[in-house]
């Protein structure tokens, strides 16, 4: 499986910015958006292209389990992968790593295979919570052999089919139990009548609006129309060609830089219209007062530091909370992000990981049961743990911006998402108006 084993750890001395930014950057594809693509394609009657998909840790074990199951999918072109269904097969056993989105997504799809599919990963991913999904496919009547843990590891017993009809779920710790059930959906006899009873929200809304266009551009036929309720009707997937966005919450902490420290920081090609919770930061960051503009061929900031202040619901938009706490936490503040309380199942849990990594570097933080308030004050050189998680990794990134014999633990859980995000990082500090990154 090349490419998609554990990370090894690396630490890394992020640069010091010496002076205002400018830099145009690219950055890679969607992660969400490529791995919705492929298991969609996997599950179509006909083959289909993935053009500029994101290749990283995630999406390459995505890729790996459905090959497991009996998809054919051909990477060779790193532009262009193609996928060619075939039919789902059991016996096999599925590497999660630490992706939710394989933890989550492809059990629906491994109980309509024809056996068994056993699911593990990394150590920290046993501790993700995946009740949701298990509970959810107990319901529909799949056997999963979980030994009472409700969490990795676990074993589809799949039948070949889900006779589906109504259900009941509580989604309310992660969008991705629905987006799970309603991609898989189409191919059960029945469809699917799923309806979200917690007594909170479903976070991340966002995600579903994707989850739903891309149904539909699949040709599926989706009602959407009532509150927490999604009908999906019995029927054939259609082969097609996707188009992967770049990924609007990778290149969130490159434009917090330019607010951090001053300049302008372009990301090409960020696209007009999205589904992507990313797009949020746009509004986020006139808020706190820099300059948004469509330049460069692409998404222009033009920042400036400053005391920022501000009052964040971030619950649809929660994988921003590390970068912008790091930015509060070089800045005076105060400010406070609610709202993401479900991301302290995350890969690690952000809110105590970020609260405990600003308070070491000299902010003062409270910590909340939704989230924190961060107020910056001088910062001091430290060690910044990651906890192997990427997006803490990019806090640490913005962090060492402004602070000088600043290092990060460990910079190669970054592979989740983007294995060139170091390097294209040091570029982008040192760069004048030249472009780099995923396709530089």
């Amino acid at each position: 499986m090349t490419g998609t084993a554990a990370p090894k750890q690396r630490r890394w001395t992020p640069p010091y910015a010496e002076s205002a930014l400018d830099a145009v950057v690219r950055v890679p594809g969607s992660k969400s958006m490529t791995a919705r693509a492929l298991v969609l394609a996997s599950i179509a009657t006909g083959p289909s292209t993935i053009r500029r998909p994101l290749r990283s840790r995630d999406t390459l074990l995505m890729v790996d389990a459905l090959r497991s199951l009996g998809i054919g999918i051909d990477t060779t072109d790193a532009e262009a992968w193609t996928v060619t269904p075939g039919p789902l097969r059991g016996g096999a056993a599925v590497d999660c790593g630490l992706a939710g989105t394989v933890m989550r997504f492809l059990p629906p799809v491994a109980a309509l295979a024809d056996g068994t599919v056993a699911f593990d990963g990394d150590p920290h991913a046993r501790k993700r919570p995946n009740d949701g999904v298990i509970k959810a496919l107990r319901d529909l009547g799949v056997g999963i052999d979980d030994g009472g843990r409700a969490a990795l590891p676990f074993t589809v017993r799949g039948g070949g089919a889900i006779e589906g009809g109504e259900l009941a779920i509580d989604a309310s710790k992660t969008s991705q139990l629905v987006s799970a059930l309603l991609m898989a959906a189409p191919r059960f006899e029945r469809g699917l009548d799923l309806r979200h009873v917690g007594d909170k929200p479903v976070p991340s809304r966002p995600y579903l609006d994707m989850v739903v266009q891309m149904l539909r551009q699949a040709g599926a036929e989706v009602d959407d129309s009532e509150p927490d309720r999604w009908r999906v009707a019995p029927g054939e997937l259609h082969g097609r060609e996707w188009v992967i966005e770049p990924d609007l919450q990778n290149a969130a902490p490159l434009l917090c830089a330019a607010v951090a420290v001053g300049g302008r920081v372009t990301v090409v090609d960020w696209p007009t219209e999205t589904t992507q919770a990313g797009d949020r930061i746009r509004d986020i960051l006139v808020e706190l007062g820099s300059r948004v503009e469509w330049s460069r061929g692409g998404l222009t900031v033009v920042g400036a530091p400053s005391i920022l202040t501000a009052d964040l619901d971030l619950s649809d938009a929660s994988e921003l909370t590390p970068s912008l706490a790091a930015l509060f936490g070089i800045n005076r503040g105060p400010s406070t992000i609610r709202g993401v309380g479900h991301i302290r199942g995350h890969e690690t849990d952000r809110i105590a990981a970020l609260a405990k990594e600003l308070t070491k570097l000299g902010a003062e933080v409270t910590e909340h049961d939704d989230g924190l308030t961060v107020s910056g004050r001088n910062t001091r050189p430290m060690t910044w743990e990651t906890y192997a998680d990427h997006r803490m990794a990019h806090a640490g990134a913005l962090v060492g911006l402004v602070t000088p014999d600043f290092r990060l633990s460990d910079v190669g859980c970054v592979s989740k998402t983007w294995p060139e995000f170091a390097s294209v990082w040091e570029q982008t500090i040192l760069a004048r108006g030249n472009a780099y990154g995923a396709e530089a």
